[in-house]
């Protein structure tokens, strides 16, 4: 890999996702797409946050499973620092290329637009997601949607790669997950990203999209979100997004590597 793998995202970036995290609608709309993933879960299971940044999605975790077993890991040691503290749980400081957690620990293994940085090597990063595992365990994955869509943003906060369906289907099939699925997000505001992104901030100077919104603006993107979740729970799928969350099991076979 041409990057270095240990190359973690600018202090700036980790200061906007911790001021911002907990209200931007962006990021409420991704935490719910992830909470529903883990929502049969039972009470006291094991969860990872793998890349879990300054702990926002973290937090919301402990308010919906109040009894689940929490843990974390981030690269940079004082954005765990202040994950942990956000959340009231343990953050390691460490790479997802090798988790420092013992095998077939979790229930589940959360990682949200970790896999396309350019520090994290996607078959170490998956190989170690499902050793972590228990067999039958559950991974979830949020992830920038469509190589079309790469920008200035994904330089700034050093995105390494893009994914469709059919790609994050093979990887995880190929990392040895069972039942791989997936599903684009962000569909409806799709074309105002594609204005914001590749026609407005196309200069390798431009900064990320996370930032604070005016309210009145922040709460309709949250309410288009919202609107789009309800027709993905009704079963309707969109063919392209801004993201796409992505769910496999270790298979079941304790015998399985």
């Amino acid at each position: 890999m041409a990057r270095r793998q240990n190359r973690s995202m600018d202090a700036a970036e980790y200061a906007l996702m911790d001021a911002v995290e907990d209200r931007m609608w962006w990021y409420r709309a991704m935490h719910g797409h992830a909470l529903r993933a883990l929502a049969h879960l039972p009470e006291d299971a094991r969860i990872l946050d793998a890349g879990c940044g300054t702990g926002g999605f973290l937090a919301r975790l402990r308010a919906a499973h109040p009894q689940a077993r929490l843990f974390g890991l981030e690269y940079a040691q004082e954005a765990a620092a202040r994950a942990a503290s956000k959340a009231g749980t343990h953050v390691a400081a460490g790479t997802v290329n090798a988790l420092p957690f013992p095998s077939a620990y979790f229930d589940a293994v959360v990682s949200l637009d970790v896999l396309c940085h350019g520090g994290v090597e996607e078959a170490a990063a998956l190989a170690e997601f499902r050793r972590v595992l228990r067999p039958g365990g559950l991974l979830v994955l949020n992830l920038p949607g469509h190589e079309w869509l790469r920008s200035a943003h994904d330089r700034r906060v050093h995105n390494a790669r893009r994914y469709d369906r059919t790609r994050a289907a093979t990887l995880l099939a190929g990392a040895g997950f069972e039942s791989p699925a997936s599903r684009h997000w962000n569909s409806l505001l799709l074309p105002l990203m594609i204005v914001q992104r590749k026609l407005r901030k196309s200069d390798e100077g431009a900064a990320s999209d996370v930032a604070p919104f005016p309210p009145w603006l922040d709460a309709s993107l949250y309410s288009v979100c919202q609107l789009e979740a309800a027709l993905l729970g009704a079963g309707l799928r969109f063919p392209a997004g801004g993201s796409l969350l992505a769910t496999a099991t270790r298979p079941s076979d304790p015998a399985s590597p």
